[in-house]
């Protein structure tokens, strides 16, 4: 699984002209399933996201966590996180799951970082999605968890 994570003053999204999701300081992170992923991997990548520690302590170091600051999370599906762009100019979504189990993980990644007991806003799965953010620093980051193959 992938997120792409950005520390944010404020974020929201918005889906036909509604919004259907809004924070304030905390982080935005865009998430896709690639194929292979497990609960497993949708567990490790919200504990990795709940516990990276991005904002700034009292020496302006970033040291402190989303759940450190008691922050909100923004959570928002992305597909084309997952894509193969390493040949060619048009990206291949061959590595991402199909869609039925993109949502299935991704819901299980929700419910895991709700867990957490921050306020937590979503997009909408597979909707047209309008995401607006304002970017604090800025400071963006990959978190890549990969299933473990035993071998």
């Amino acid at each position: 699984m992938i997120a792409l994570i950005q520390r944010v003053t404020e974020a929201s999204v918005r889906v036909d002209g509604e919004t259907v999701g809004a924070i304030g300081r905390g982080i935005l992170a865009l998430v896709a399933v690639e194929k292979g992923d497990t609960e497993k991997e949708a567990r490790r990548l919200a504990e990795k996201l709940l516990a990276y520690r991005i904002f700034p302590d009292a020496e302006d170091r970033m040291n402190l966590s989303v759940k450190d600051i008691g922050g909100e999370l923004l959570l928002v599906s992305q597909f084309t996180l997952a894509a193969d762009t390493r040949s060619g100019s048009r990206p291949s979504f061959t590595p991402a799951a199909a869609p039925e189990e993109g949502r299935r993980l991704f819901d299980y990644f929700v419910e895991q970082a709700r867990g957490s007991r921050l306020r937590i806003a979503t997009g909408r799965f597979g909707a047209d999605m309008r995401v607006a953010l304002v970017n604090d620093g800025p400071v963006t980051f990959n978190l890549r968890v990969a299933p473990v193959i035993a071998g």
